[in-house]
């Protein structure tokens, strides 16, 4: 066993550099991590660093265009300034977006596990239990639970995860059915190893690369439908800032203010972006098919 160890501790080394260079070959998606990294150290660091709360109400600055005096990015409706309020929102939006990632990813990855490794009817059961929730429109579903429940920042975040655990689910269950016909499968069964340690301990691990970048992508779809639905009403409700809800708070001045509009929708394309680039650079980093180092 020891020698075994010794003999794959160069091997997962030499992976993991490989998997880093290709990923940082892949420019769109270091632009991408570069983006995100300086949007959350901002929406983190930020507020504390502005003149302005993103609650504090000055009259005299209502609809102050950017660059108004210490207004940066100007001032809404009520005089609060844009630049603290987005940011603030940043804050909620991202972090809605990530729990609910880690939260689907949990629940998808449990379910295709199970799936993939057992098969027979317990496959058939949980595979039509994803067609069943794939089969209701996303949206439609997002909004009446959200309709439903009380709209706080953690039920949302549940909410969209709720909505978005199928497609990981059904992306594991591919990877772990082909996984289980493997040798170091098949020598684990010969060993006597329990059910749940060869599909936790030792499938799992190897299917690590497709659960990543599915994650990826859930973020950028989670902060999407976080601001879907409350540019609708159903989310996060203000004084509470989001991104989703300042834009549903600007769209009635498009004419006469439309940097409110504009401001929180490049945050949103920015982010979802820069996740979809993270996302399809992580995917060619670990596709086993790409070309040899």
């Amino acid at each position: 066993m020891t020698t075994l160890t010794l003999r794959s501790a160069p091997k997962r080394a030499w992976w993991r550099s490989r998997v880093v260079r290709r990923f940082l070959s892949h420019r769109l998606a270091v632009l991408g991590l570069v983006m995100i990294t300086l949007l959350s150290l901002a929406c983190t660091l930020g507020p504390y660093l502005l003149p302005y709360d993103s609650l504090q109400i000055d009259l005299r600055a209502r609809f102050a265009p950017p660059l108004t005096g210490n207004h940066y990015l100007g001032a809404d409706p009520l005089g609060r300034d844009l630049a603290a309020r987005l940011l603030m929102a940043g804050r909620i939006s991202l972090l809605v977006g990530f729990f609910s990632m880690l939260l689907a990813t949990l629940v998808g990855t449990l379910v295709g596990v199970i799936a993939g490794y057992i098969g027979g009817w317990t496959n058939t059961i949980l595979m039509r239990t994803v067609d069943g929730f794939l089969s209701f429109p996303t949206i439609f579903l997002l909004l009446a639970l959200a309709a439903a429940l009380k709209p706080s920042p953690i039920m949302i975040t549940v909410i969209i995860a709720l909505t978005s655990w199928m497609t990981v689910a059904r992306i594991v269950a591919t990877e772990v059915a082909t996984l289980k016909e493997r040798e170091f499968v098949l020598a684990g069964r010969m060993l006597g190893l329990s059910r749940f340690h060869i599909m936790f301990r030792e499938i799992l691990p190897n299917a690590m690369g497709p659960i990543i970048v599915a994650a990826t992508l859930t973020v950028a779809r989670a902060i999407l439908l976080e601001a879907y639905i409350s540019f609708l009403g159903f989310g996060i409700q203000p004084p509470l800032p989001s991104w989703g809800n300042m834009l549903n708070g600007a769209q009635q001045y498009l004419d006469s203010a439309p940097w409110l509009a504009i401001i929180p929708g490049v945050a949103i394309a920015i982010a979802v972006t820069s996740f979809n680039f993270i996302g399809d650079g992580m995917r060619d980093a670990l596709d086993v098919r790409g070309e040899h180092d």
